[in-house]
């Protein structure tokens, strides 16, 4: 099984854009980038998704190239593959690693997001994906979000119990 993200950081990015990646995040881009040998800067894809999208959704080459697997068995010309051809093709990018760990996040991405000058951005694992996000928007929305999905589930509530059940062994 691939290595998955794990965690949450607070990560600085200056007024050109850099932005280091957390170190545990770079173990993973590095064994999920085929390419990816030591000495060498490795890859991963931002998706940045549509106006109304306020984080970036960051991805393995290997966790894009299965995305973009799948969507390429779906029916040419189909609404749905369209918008996913959109959204994982248009709508993102290639981005390197550089020697000292870092990104540059152009301002484009910057802006959608709304990271202004010098502040910091939050990096939060998701497992097979991270997302960047300007803190204060990560809290109202997904923290939120979550906090109240927990409180309807009542005060006893075990999330493990969503999980499905392991398939039987022959």
């Amino acid at each position: 099984m691939a290595r998955r993200f794990r965690g949450s950081f607070h990560q600085k990015v200056d007024s050109k854009g850099r932005v280091s990646i957390p170190a545990s995040f770079r173990r993973v881009v590095e064994t999920g980038d085929p390419d990816w040998t030591d000495g060498l800067r490795p890859n991963l894809v931002i998706v940045y998704g549509l106006d109304d999208q306020n984080w970036l959704d960051c991805y393995t080459v290997n966790a894009i190239e299965d995305i973009e697997e799948r969507i390429d068995q779906m029916q040419p010309g189909s609404d749905d593959r369209e918008a996913l051809e959109l959204l994982f093709h248009g709508l993102a990018q290639d981005m390197q690693i550089d020697e000292d760990g870092r990104i540059v996040l152009p301002q484009k991405l910057r802006d959608k997001i709304g990271l202004d000058g010098d502040e910091k951005a939050l990096f939060i694992a998701l497992g097979d994906r991270f997302q960047i996000w300007r803190e204060d928007t990560f809290e109202a929305t997904k923290t939120a979000a979550t906090r109240a999905y927990l409180a309807d589930q009542g005060p006893r509530f075990n999330p493990l119990t969503k999980l499905p059940s392991r398939p039987s062994s022959p």
